[in-house]
Order: C-alpha cells, then sequence, then structure tokens
C-alpha cells in the first residue's frame, strides 16, 4: 500500500485518509474517491489531497477484517460478529457465558503485522448478552494478502475465540446459621448471580451450622449444583461445611483459593454434581472469587485444583467495604 499525497488527477480510486472539507459538506477518511468526489475537492480549492492506494496483493480494511473475524470464531463460538466498518468487527456475546481463549494463538496474531490487531477481554470473564467479547481492527486502510494469510493460519483449525454457555439449569443454596450470624443476608446478590447465568434457585433452606445439620441439607439438596454459605467463616479442610460434604458421600477438592476477596472458597463434588463452599464475600453483589469458579462451573469450564491455584496472578480485587476484617487498618484520628 502506498500513502502519502498526489496531485488530484491521480486521487480518483484512492482510499481518502483524512476527511476534507468541501464547498457543501465533507469527504470522511476511509472514502473510495470517485471521479465527482475528485472534482468537489477541485471546486473546494485543493490541487492534492492525501490517499492510500492499494497495491497488487493488497486487501482493503474490511474485507481483511472480515476475513479475520471469520477465521478467529469457532463454529459454536456462541458469538455474534458485526459487519465491518472502517476496518473493524466486533464479537459480541449471543447470551451470558464465559469467554473462552486460545492465548497462544491471539498472541501469535498480532505478532505477524502490527497493522493487524485483536483486543479481547480476559480469559474466562462472565458476559452478558450483547456484551463485547473482542475487537479485530485493521489500522492501515489495507494489509498485505500474505500477512492476513499468516494471520488466518495462526488462528487454527478451530478458532480462537468462544464462549461457553451455561449448562446447568437449577441450583439450590444452603445457609448454615449460628446465633446472632448473617442469616439469610446475601440470598438475593447469590441469586442475582445465578439468574444473570441463566440459573433456577430451586430451593433455599436454612439450618443450624453443625456438621450433622448440614450433612442431611446436602443429601436431599435438588438441582444440578449445590451451593452452601456458612454462617461462621470456614477456615480449615476439615471445619464444618467441608466435613458435612465428606459425610453425605461427596469429596472436596479443593479448599481456599488464592484470590482476594474470596479466599475461603471451596469446591468439591456430591454425586456428580458439584459443590461450591461460598466465602462470606458472597453475601454482598462485588466481584469475587466465587464469582470465576460460579461462572466457570456453570458454564461448563473445568475447574481444577490447579486452575485455582493460578487464579492469585491478578487475584487481588477491590476491596470490599463491608468486609469484616479490611487489608489495611483505618488510619487512627
Amino acid at each position: 500500500m502506498k500513502f502519502g499525497p498526489v496531485p488530484l488527477e491521480q486521487a480518483e480510486g484512492a482510499v481518502l485518509a483524512h476527511s476534507v472539507a468541501l464547498t457543501k459538506g465533507r469527504l470522511r477518511k476511509g472514502r473510495v474517491l470517485s471521479a465527482q468526489d475528485v472534482a468537489d475537492l477541485h471546486a473546494a480549492g485543493a490541487d492534492s489531497v492525501i490517499v492510500a492506494r492499494l497495491e497488487p496483493g493488497d486487501l482493503g480494511e474490511n474485507p481483511a477484517a472480515a476475513a479475520l473475524a471469520a477465521a478467529v470464531v469457532s463454529a459454536q463460538s456462541g458469538l455474534t460478529v458485526t459487519e465491518p466498518f472502517t476496518g473493524r468487527v466486533n464479537l459480541l456475546a449471543a447470551g451470558p457465558g464465559v469467554v473462552q481463549l486460545d492465548v497462544a494463538a491471539l498472541e501469535a496474531i498480532n505478532r505477524i503485522d502490527p497493522m493487524i490487531t485483536i483486543a479481547t477481554v480476559p480469559a474466562f470473564q462472565q458476559m452478558a448478552a450483547g456484551g463485547m467479547v473482542a475487537t479485530i481492527k485493521i489500522i492501515s486502510y489495507a494489509v498485505t494478502s500474505d500477512a492476513l494469510a499468516q494471520a488466518i493460519a495462526a488462528a487454527g483449525p478451530n478458532g480462537a475465540i468462544a464462549l461457553a454457555a451455561p449448562v446447568l439449569k437449577t441450583a439450590s443454596l444452603i445457609i448454615s446459621e449460628i446465633p446472632g450470624g448473617a442469616g439469610e443476608k446475601g440470598r438475593q446478590a447469590i441469586e442475582d448471580r445465578l439468574t444473570a447465568l441463566g440459573v433456577q434457585l430451586l430451593d433455599v433452606v436454612t439450618v443450624p451450622h453443625t456438621r450433622a445439620d448440614l450433612t442431611a441439607a446436602l443429601r436431599v439438596a435438588p438441582g444440578d449444583l449445590v451451593l452452601i454459605l456458612t454462617g461462621s467463616a470456614t477456615s480449615d479442610p476439615y471445619d464444618v461445611a467441608p466435613s458435612a460434604l465428606r459425610h453425605a458421600g461427596g469429596q472436596v477438592a479443593r479448599f481456599g483459593m488464592p484470590v482476594d476477596p474470596g479466599n475461603l472458597l471451596f469446591l468439591g463434588d456430591l454425586a456428580g454434581r458439584p459443590v461450591i463452599g461460598l466465602p462470606g464475600c458472597a453475601r454482598a453483589p462485588a466481584l469475587n472469587g466465587a464469582d470465576w469458579v460460579l461462572s466457570r462451573v456453570i458454564c461448563g469450564v473445568p475447574v481444577s485444583a490447579d486452575d485455582i491455584a493460578g487464579m492469585g496472578v491478578g487475584g487481588l480485587l477491590k476491596e470490599i467495604p463491608t468486609r469484616p476484617q479490611p487489608r489495611r487498618k483505618p488510619p487512627k484520628d
């Protein structure tokens, strides 16, 4: 592609690089100049104009962006692809879900040519319908077909960007209570999280904070997913709630996570259904570590102990003002 000023008599068919005022109205940048456009520029007193001229082997910004979008989006992506405009294509969530990225492939694409770019939200971010997952932008007015072919090949045969939709449809919530405790405070925040992912909360039961009562509640809890919110913080793998899960016939796959707020989460299984022991911060609507695990589990994205261990980098989240023990003591007056 050639870029720079040309005499008006050479401008027809070139791409206007910058918007230009006419006697009446304006010609917008990115416009392919017609004979009438050139005449209008001449009438406005111009004798040259800055343009981009495609050369053999070049592909314009819009078809290039569309071709790359088709390559990075998998066949069952859960994404909506917008029409290209000024070299940009946006990938939008077709419904709620969790973003899945082939990070290595995307990084490879962004290394091929600085004019070919893909920007995304972080991997595993929870999305609502219509949310922007990624934007593809061809910065220049054209790129070489060779560079675009390399970018398309780097995307791989199965694409590099997708949205995992919810696969669990129902859940139950068990709340344990201690004298003077929070009771059912937080129930609405938890239900709102489930609703955002299309999950129906079938049952909420409150029981005393004992292993026996929690065990009994776990054994009869309905739904595809079981959540536990304890009245007293779970501070050990053999504390009341994790022990109750084991006594009910389940197992604990991971206790504790390197995300703050959210350290006191545990993840397990009961008769093939996931069980999540929620940290106390889940009573508030603010983002916490439980959100990262809950959204993946609901969307069928495996969450192993190693996965949770890897959440620590970037896992220092915004402090919650209502936390009983904030990270920093307030300054003395």
